[in-house]
């Protein structure tokens, strides 16, 4: 009679230990504590191996697979002294089942157990495992495409401290004999790529069934599977994976076997299955971690969010109709087909180098649809706010996979990282400086890398993620490697053991990274820093440094701590305050310091922050509350390729990410601390420290109306081809409102002047703005001081000739303060009074200019047009103030 086992009962997964996600946890913490792994296999008088074989018409191939177990099992009698074997029947139609009873009564080690009908491998998986009692677990498919002797390698696996060995035909030392159909092979490659970005990270071969586990974490990861088909590969692998559990991937010995019982409609069964498992492995809290992050993100919004083309940011100043422009620009070029980092409807007739501006083209090339059909302003409403908790959401994946398996305190963490107060303020109308969810996947890549398992596939997708990130924001790149060399400098002192088996993979990763990231980014960086309209450095506001008083206090969009006077009095505007974290926060860090202390990720981290922060101080610095003056360490930096456009109180902005895994891990100890008084105590310590912090929704105003002289179209009778509409004054960093006029028209007409950052001279030193002429620095003057100056001829003259030179049409003056005084500033440049049309003052330049004037200019412009196209700039005659 056959040792038939009965069907076990299959346990409830809800009764299942809760395991924390650790994916790919990398050895930043020092922790490295393994689940306690004995149970009831390590009793007397169990088997050392139970080997475990699914079978669905196998007949022609178990007999020869049996008899290969055994010969071998018996002639290694040493090593496994006692084992068993379970052939789980699938509903087998055929002999199947006879034969394994037959063989089971000659040999008691030999055990079946069935299934009424054929429900796939998965399931028969399950119960075959459910069987067994063996400390180790041995899941081999019935055609013995690995041969047996290759247990050993996997047994070795196992006494180095894993759970699961895994027999591999994909990683270096595999050989394999026979293949398979080659359709056949390149679906199975297409599914392992499938299952390492999805279910598995990591594993290189999940399929080859030939698998030896410890034997109660088998038992427990197939009871809690769910999958019927082949897929039930991928779903234990999940479940150790999440566990935490350590899995090796061995190479092997394989040959295709004929006979295989996996039909084409198999593959789309199985694309099925792990697509389940991947929507499976996303857990409440993370689906509801995203949400939260993008309700912050809507609620700091809220004033504009859901009316983005008549509300406007007044603290970003200038930048929501600069963004706005780019991104309209950005389409407009698409869509006609133009070169996307060049246009000439700003700063005409010269430019403006779109790649020299931060125009995103990661993101304004591809949302060109979206522009095009619902506006520049609602596009760029959609990038800020989606970005900003997109951002948030890479952090919380970054820290949960590294750092804690808590998910409280990686949502923590992850909020002060992308809120903090610095990206609040850039969340104005910086995208560049928001939409950053690209950094922790390059952090992420670059972890990998030291590792040393996989250089060459990680190094070209860190190549290809930082060429995505220059096109999203160069800076924001730069001050992120800055940042990761920082704390990659402070770890190696701390773990010199983890740096010297760590440094030859990174540095050939990163050559690899950058052998790929190169070739993809080097015309936009050449056509950015020597192309049309490039310049080599660009002078910042002279206040462009951190206060040590900044670190201290709180930013103007603090919810209950703001002071708008006081941080303006430590910052040069409003979207630039970069520090501001607050007493409390550093008084906070500086505790997690000591309390964690002997944590290598604390100290490293610590000194991050510090760095960061003492290098956004600038060249020098003032002690507060002294007259005492220090070199500041940023002077060793600021002369430097690169760092010489950087705004240096913008490295602050490092310190964000640094304090909010501290603060994860913060978090993370309090909440399972055993003793209440500690864990109550400590929340409460930490929740009076980041609630100044809080942002209040971000201030948003009506927009000022279009005049209808741009929104009714009466412009396009005032403005031929190859002209220029001017507004005056002329658009600049002080006042950008024809932007939105032009965005407006559709981009219909060119401007003069403009809010971009261009060349100055010469040397080419970059500005903000176009290159001043004469007459937009005097109606600069009028439009800020009120007063009229006196007439002169040669002025009248260097306006004819400022006019020519850009082309103009007509001359534009909406209502604005001052304008009474612009108004007869322009009627004495021109020589002839403007006339009231749909809400604006119009001078028509062909009806009003005298001739000879005007002929004289356009002629002029006619010999610059020779000129530019040789590459020579033009420049204004000379002329004698009055």
């Amino acid at each position: 009679m056959s040792q038939e086992r009965e069907r076990p009962e299959t346990p409830d997964p809800a009764k299942s230990p809760d395991l924390t996600d650790s994916a790919d946890r990398t050895d930043l913490t020092g922790d490295s504590a393994l689940p306690d792994r004995t149970g009831d296999s390590a009793l007397p008088g169990l088997p050392d191996l139970s080997i475990v074989i699914p079978a669905y018409n196998e007949e022609q191939r178990l007999t020869h697979t049996l008899d290969a177990l055994t010969d071998h099992l018996t002639a290694d009698d040493a090593h496994w002294p006692d084992w068993e074997i379970v052939v789980a029947d699938d509903g087998s139609t055929d002999a199947t089942r006879d034969l394994v009873a037959e063989r089971a009564r000659q040999d008691p080690r030999i055990h079946l157990v069935t299934a009424p009908r054929n429900r796939g491998k998965g399931h028969a998986l399950r119960l075959g495992v459910a069987a067994t009692r063996g400390r180790r677990v041995l899941v081999t498919d019935a055609d013995l495409a690995t041969p047996i002797e290759e247990l050993e390698r996997l047994d070795k696996a196992l006494s180095e401290g894993n759970c699961a060995a895994i027999g591999s035909r994909s990683v270096p030392g595999a050989t394999i004999g026979d293949r398979q159909h080659r359709v056949r092979e390149l679906l199975g490659r297409a599914g392992n790529l499938l299952i390492r970005r999805t279910a598995v990270p990591g594993i290189r071969d999940t399929q080859c069934g030939f698998k030896l586990y410890d034997g109660d974490r088998a038992r427990e990861a197939y009871a809690a599977s769910r999958v019927h088909g082949w897929a039930i590969d991928v779903e234990v692998l999940r479940h150790l994976h999440r566990a935490g559990l350590p899995i090796a991937e061995v190479p092997v010995r394989w040959s295709h076997r004929p006979g295989s019982k996996v039909t084409p409609l198999d593959y789309a069964r199985t694309l099925a299955e792990i697509t389940r498992i991947s929507a499976r492995s996303l857990r409440p809290a993370d689906l509801f971690a995203t949400f939260l992050f993008l309700l912050m993100s809507v609620a700091l919004y809220s004033a504009r969010f859901f009316d983005p083309a008549h509300r406007y940011l007044p603290d970003s100043l200038r930048d929501q109709n600069q963004w706005e422009w780019f991104f309209a620009v950005t389409a407009d070029n698409v869509a006609h087909l133009r070169n996307p980092l060049f246009t000439d409807l700003q700063g005409f007739p010269d430019g403006v180098n779109l790649m020299a501006n931060t125009v995103m083209p990661g993101l304004s090339v591809p949302l060109t649809p979206l522009t095009l059909t619902a506006g520049p302003a609602v596009t760029l409403s959609l990038v800020m706010t989606l970005g900003l908790a997109a951002t948030a959401a890479a952090w919380y994946w970054l820290i949960v996979k590294y750092v804690v398996r808590g998910r409280i305190a990686a949502f923590a963490g992850a909020s002060l990282a992308a809120f903090a107060p610095p990206m609040v303020s850039h969340a104005h109308a910086h995208p560049n400086f928001v939409v950053l969810f690209m950094i922790p996947l390059i952090i992420d890549r670059a972890l990998r890398l030291c590792t040393g398992t996989r250089v060459v596939r990680d190094g070209v997708a860190l190549g290809l993620m930082a060429a995505y990130q220059v096109f999203l924001g160069e800076e924001a790149l730069l001050l992120a490697a800055l940042g990761m060399a920082l704390f990659a400098a402070a770890y190696a002192v701390v773990r010199r053991d983890t740096a010297r088996t760590s440094w030859r993979p990174l540095l050939r990763g990163l050559l690899i990274g950058a052998s790929v990231c190169l070739p993809l980014v080097v015309y936009p960086l050449v056509w950015q820093f020597a192309g049309p309209r490039s310049y080599s450095d660009i002078e910042h506001n002279p206040r462009s440094f951190n206060s040590p008083l900044a670190l201290l206090s709180f930013a103007e969009r603090s919810w209950l701590a703001g002071d708008a006077e006081t941080a303006n009095a430590l910052a040069f505007n409003t979207t630039e305050q970069n520090a501001f974290y607050g007493w409390p926060l550093v008084l906070l860090a500086f505790a997690i310091l000591v309390r964690l202390w002997e944590r290598a990720l604390v100290r490293a981290l610590a000194f991050t922050a510090v760095a960061a922060a003492v290098l956004s101080l600038g060249r020098e610095f003032r002690i507060p509350l002294t007259d005492l003056t220090v070199p500041g360490p940023w002077k060793l930096l600021a002369d430097k390729p690169l760092f010489e456009a950087v705004i240096e109180s913008r490295v602050a902005m490092i310190c964000a990410p640094a304090l909010g895994i501290l603060l994860a891990l913060a978090v993370d100890r309090l909440l399972t601390a055993r003793a209440p008084h500690t864990r109550y105590v400590g929340l409460l310590g930490v929740g009076l420290a980041l609630l100044p912090l809080i942002p209040a929704p971000l201030r948003a105003v009506d927009r000022v109306d279009v005049p209808a002289f741009i929104a009714d179209g009466t412009w396009k009778s005032y403005v031929r081809e190859g002209e220029s509409l001017v507004p005056v004054p002329l658009p600049d960093p002080g006042d950008a409102e024809a932007l939105h006029w032009q965005t407006e028209a559709g981009l219909g007409f060119k401007l003069a002047g403009g809010y971009f950052n261009g060349p100055y001279g010469d040397e080419r030193i970059g500005i903000y703005g176009a290159e001043p002429r004469l007459t937009s620095s005097l109606l600069r003057e009028v439009r800020n001081s009120g007063e009229v100056p006196p007439a002169a001829e040669s002025w009248r003259e260097q306006a004819r000739a400022d006019l020519a030179y850009w082309r103009a049409g007509v001359l534009v003056l909406a209502p604005q303060p001052n304008d009474g005084a612009l108004r007869e500033t322009v009627e004495k440049l021109v020589g002839a009074p403007g006339r009231w049309v749909d809400g604006v003052w119009v001078w028509d330049l062909h009806q009003q200019v005298p001739t000879h004037g005007l002929t004289q200019g356009l002629a002029q412009g006619s010999d610059q047009d020779d000129e530019l196209a040789q590459g020579v700039r033009p420049r204004p005659a000379p002329i004698t103030l009055p």
